[in-house]
């Protein structure tokens, strides 16, 4: 099991590093498989009568409040996020902005790898 989820964990990183590259088919094949997810659903719920529709409704509130899925699904934690940090849309940043973006984060991470380092050693030491 753990071999097959570990297949699947790097086609899907392959297929978005494809895909990431054409946003427009990336979007379309999205699209697709989420409306034929959902179609499949909704044909399984109709299977069972006692699924009305107030019944449907309060079933997925109560499941998406639960997992905490509710507020992410339906508005994005990116969005929140971004309307905090009064941000602009990844969409429309340009392409020098996130590469500015990558490079001061990859600078943090040097930066938080040396420091770990220190304070490794200043741990040995005492």
């Amino acid at each position: 099991m753990a071999r097959l989820v570990k297949y699947f964990d790097k086609l899907e990183d392959k297929v978005r590093r494809a895909l990431s590259r054409r946003p427009i088919v990336y979007t379309l094949i999205g699209g697709i498989g989420i409306v034929l997810f959902w179609r499949g659903v909704w044909m399984t719920a109709d299977l069972f009568p006692f699924l009305s529709g107030p019944v449907s409704i309060a079933l997925s509130v109560a499941i998406l409040m639960i997992t905490g899925l509710f507020v992410s699904f339906f508005i994005g934690d990116e969005i929140i996020i971004e309307g905090l940090k009064q941000e602009k849309k990844i969409t429309e940043k340009t392409e020098s902005e996130i590469k500015t973006e990558e490079t001061t984060l990859r600078q943090i991470k040097k930066d938080l790898d040396a420091i770990k380092v220190k304070l490794e050693q200043m741990s040995k030491s005492i």
